[in-house]
């Protein structure tokens, strides 16, 4: 993603694309991230440069340094004052000087240390890092930056979501559809029904994610993650200054307060995972939609622009791009957690090979957020047709899905094989074309059980629309929850930033 923190947005109430008022030029990126979807999206390039850019890395780095010397500085290890001549310092470095520092060095975070000593007095410049080995610094600052991503911006972004597939499923929560299964024709259920089910699923994603974002960890261990260099200075419990400094950032150590080099990987698997998984609800969504939209189907449409243009060639194309587009996403990005189980192995005390590969998991984290909101955005403007559900509804008539409650209905007067012997009508009507309820009548003994059945049994078997269980009933049900759920203290909670007193300067 773009490393240039000097590129500035649009300012606000301006409706031009970042790269028109030439706050940027998309055109000199490389990955479709910064050209296409993060880059010239003013309200994506809003909600996660501040955390997922490469200036934000850089800035969250800096943010674990200033809460190292600050609790060296509460110990009396470093000089009084310490903390707040390095915010000073930290306000005047810019990501453009570190990079331009680790040409010198090959080291980022020794880049990012010269550059903040660079700004204090000569004898407190070795203070900066002290006791600390660079992934202490680095993977203690990507959790830092996910867990306020995901409370500052893809918790609300995918709130946001789950409420309008509510309000969707409220509104369409009694009208029929046919439900399908292998892509034919099965039993009845209600638009609003087929909709639950995506908000029950978002909304226990939400919670997962939620979860894994409150569960990343930093540390504090040193350069084989035992404490070595602080039990020097803290013989007795090295672990206990580890804990000071993850607390001034609202973090935890690892479990049990042990790591190798590198912070103990499951914990950015679990959230990564609870990504991709997500992820692959928000593909299930926007394929059933871009089926919807076919042709013969119809029963969901766009509002659309009206300069939008489906075919180069073909005037009449409308095209159900916002869900292929989502789709597509997933495509790319799903494979990605692949990559981070692969980050799962590290050799001994650790190796390098996560370096190249771990600097891509923002993309992961701005691609899911990038299909929440553009799935938002589509769902918006979507229309769902009744009266194309109805007509499919009674086309699905002549594939007889009557032939189910029939069967039940047979099973219930007692019938010993009830399914065959709906199975045989069905058989029959295939091969003469009539209407299975017909061969009923006709039939000596499916007649003898039909008068059986209870009147209102039969009017449910006529009518299929009837034939739709608690469709209507559970949507609302699960509606509710949902609002419950993403409305209550523990959900909210997560959404909350950390607690003031836990500062980055001494006495402040």
């Amino acid at each position: 993603m773009a490393r240039n923190d000097a590129k500035r947005r649009a300012p606000a109430g301006d409706d031009k694309t970042l790269s028109e008022t030439g706050a940027r030029d998309n055109f000199d990126y490389l990955s479709p991230l910064d050209t296409r979807y993060y880059g010239d999206d003013r309200a994506v390039y809003a909600a996660l440069h501040p955390y997922l850019s490469e200036a934000a890395v850089i800035r969250y780095q800096v943010k674990v340094e200033q809460a190292i010397v600050a609790s060296l500085e509460q110990a009396g290890i470093a000089p009084r004052g310490i903390s707040a001549r390095l915010a000073q310092a930290a306000a005047r470095v810019t990501p453009a000087a570190v990079y331009q520092e680790e040409r010198r060095t090959h080291h980022n975070i020794r880049a990012l240390v010269n550059c903040l000593a660079a700004h204090l007095p000569e004898e407190e410049r070795g203070f900066v890092h002290l006791f600390a080995t660079s992934a202490d610094i680095m993977d203690t600052a990507r959790s830092l930056a996910l867990r306020d991503f995901t409370r500052e911006a893809l918790l609300p972004e995918l709130r946001e979501l789950v409420r309008t597939l509510v309000e969707e499923a409220l509104r369409y929560a009694e009208v029929p559809q046919i439900g399908r299964t292998h892509g034919r024709f099965a039993e009845p259920i209600t638009v609003g029904y087929w909709l639950a089910n995506f908000i029950a699923r978002l909304t226990t994603r939400a919670g997962k994610i939620a979860a894994a974002a409150k569960d990343l960890r930093g540390m504090f261990s040193g350069a084989v993650g035992a404490h070595s260099a602080l039990a020097l200075a803290w013989p007795e419990d090295p672990a206990a200054i580890e804990r000071e400094v993850l607390d001034r950032l609202g973090l935890r150590p690892g479990e049990g307060s042990v790591s190798t080099q590198v912070i103990q990987a499951e914990y950015v698997t679990d959230y990564a995972h609870a990504l991709t998984s997500t992820f692959g609800v928000l593909a299930n969504i926007a394929d059933d939609f871009r089926h919807l939209m076919r042709s013969e189907i119809a029963e969901a449409g766009e509002d659309l622009d009206p300069h939008q243009v489906g075919s180069s060639t073909m005037p009449h194309k409308i095209n159900p791009k916002n869900f292929e587009n989502v789709k597509s996403l997933w495509k790319a990005f799903m494979p990605r957690i692949m990559t981070v189980y692969l980050d799962q192995v590290s050799e001994h005390q650790r190796d390098l090979t996560n370096s190249a590969s771990m600097r891509f998991f923002s993309e992961l984290a701005a691609g899911t957020f990038y299909a929440i909101h553009r799935l938002n955005g589509a769902l918006k403007r979507v229309r769902i047709s009744a009266p194309a559900a109805r007509r499919n509804l009674e086309q699905a008539r002549e594939q007889m899905i009557e032939a189910e409650p029939l069967y039940i209905a047979f099973a219930l007067t007692g019938h010993a094989s009830g399914y065959y012997k709906a199975r045989e009508l069905v058989l029959k009507a295939r091969e003469s074309g009539s209407d299975l309820l017909s061969l009923v009548e006709a039939d000596p003994e499916a007649s003898r059980l039909w008068a059986r059945v209870p009147e209102e049994r039969k009017a449910i078997i006529r009518d299929p629309a009837r034939y739709a269980g608690d469709s209507a009933a559970r949507t609302r049900a699960v509606c509710k929850e949902a609002r419950d759920k993403l409305d209550n203290p523990w959900f909210l909670r997560q959404l909350e930033r950390p607690d003031e007193r836990k500062t980055l300067l001494v006495g402040s």
